[in-house]
């Protein structure tokens, strides 16, 4: 089936680095996201609590709070409070999409739409944005207020504008990278952001932040396409051809595309275009993935949006902070969960 790309060690520490360095505050998060989702509602808070509780890696959480450090904020709340707030986005957006994806697995355990129906998850997938939107509220600056509004603005257009090329072999790489660069790489990039705006940085140094917390999404997203079309086995409890059998075009298939013969073009048209796509039409594309490297070019060009959001923070002095955030460029592209 071809190899798969080797991953490396000092990329999970690289995380585990950052989690070790913020634990305190990311117990925080975790203690006040529990309590915003309370609810008289029992089926709210018993499908909410299933959901969060299904893993993730807090890493949008994790961003905010780096970002905050390294720009020196100093108090105690407001950084726990907007982190707790875009892992909110980031749960929302993740109940909305097993919905529209007709997902039944996410992490390796059922989703919540497969427990207890569609109507349900996308009321609890609201309510959540609902309760970020009160803690923007309560929080009071309107830059971080419009910065995470617009950003929830952009996923759904992310999403909107995947459904409709869904299914298109033809699909233009420009294309593709508009779309995670809305879905996966604005709350990114909206997450380190709101960490510089906590500590009133200037200027200068929220560009930096947001070019470096967006350049470690599309490398994020990029992986995790490929990821899609390792064959040996399943990984991060993320299914192997998921995306193929829901007929999302990843970079993976756009290179297939690119590189291949006519005979093949045709093929990858009609199987993408099917309502339900088998494991034999898989497996056919599989030997096309492995034919072209397509697994290794998509790796090469998430590396080259590693290299960026590395750079980003060239104009922050040298402190172990920088030095943890920019190690955690590796993750996205070699992480091993």
């Amino acid at each position: 089936m071809g190899s798969v790309v080797p991953l490396k060690k000092s990329a999970n520490s690289a995380y585990l680095e950052l989690k070790t360095l913020l634990n305190k505050k990311l117990e925080k998060v975790e203690e006040l996201i529990q309590l915003k989702l309370k609810s008289e509602v029992n089926l709210i808070e018993k499908m909410s609590d299933h959901h969060l509780k299904s893993g993730g890696k807090r890493l949008r959480a994790l961003l905010t709070l780096g970002s905050a450090k390294l720009t020196g904020y100093k108090e105690d709340n407001r950084d726990i409070n907007l982190a707790a707030c875009v892992e909110l986005i980031h749960s929302a957006t993740l109940l909305h999409d097993d919905v529209i994806d007709k997902s039944e697995l996410r992490r390796g355990a059922k989703t919540t739409n497969s427990i207890w129906g569609n109507q349900s998850s996308i009321l609890v997938g609201d309510y959540l944005l609902s309760r970020c939107f009160e803690m923007m509220v309560t929080d009071g600056d309107l830059e971080v207020l419009k910065l995470l509004s617009s950003t929830s603005a952009k996923i759904a257009q992310g999403e909107v504008l995947q459904l409709q090329h869904k299914g298109e072999a033809d699909l233009l790489e420009e294309t593709y990278i508009d779309i995670i660069n809305l879905k996966t790489a604005s709350l990114f990039s909206a997450s380190t952001k709101t960490g510089a705006c906590l500590s009133g940085s200037n200027d200068k140094e929220k560009k930096a932040l947001e070019s470096y917390g967006r350049n470690l999404g599309l490398a994020f997203q990029i992986a995790d396409d490929a990821l899609d079309y390792y064959a040996k086995e399943k990984l991060f409890g993320k299914e192997i051809g998921k995306d193929f059998f829901e007929g999302k075009v990843t970079l993976p298939l756009i290179t297939v595309f690119q590189k291949g013969n006519e005979k093949e073009k045709k093929f990858l048209n009609e199987i993408m275009r099917k309502a339900k796509r088998s494991d034999h039409d898989f497996h056919e594309t599989l030997s096309l993935i492995n034919k072209y490297k397509a697994v290794e070019t998509t790796l090469k060009k998430a590396e080259f949006f590693v290299n960026f959001s590395y750079d980003a923070l060239a104009i922050f002095p040298d402190s172990e902070d920088k030095k943890i955030l920019q190690n955690l460029t590796s993750f996205s592209l070699n992480r091993s969960f």
